[in-house]
C-alpha cells in the first residue's frame, strides 16, 4: 500500500513561525517610533485634537 499524499504537518509550524517573527518585528517598529520623538508628537497632536473637538482646548 503506497501513501500519495505528502506529510504537510511542518507547513503549519513554518507558517506559524513566520506569523510570529514579522508580529514581533512589527511590536518592535511599533516601540521604537512612540517611543521616541515622533511619538511624543503624535500623543500631544492628538490630545490637542481631542480637546479641541470637546471645546475644552
Amino acid at each position: 500500500m503506497t501513501q500519495d499524499r505528502h506529510d504537510e504537518r511542518g507547513i503549519t509550524t513554518a507558517e506559524y513561525a513566520v506569523g510570529t517573527a514579522a508580529g514581533a518585528g512589527f511590536a518592535g517598529l511599533l516601540y521604537t517610533l512612540l517611543t521616541g520623538k515622533f511619538g511624543d508628537q503624535l500623543l500631544e497632536r492628538l490630545f490637542k485634537h481631542v480637546m479641541g473637538l470637546l471645546g475644552i482646548g
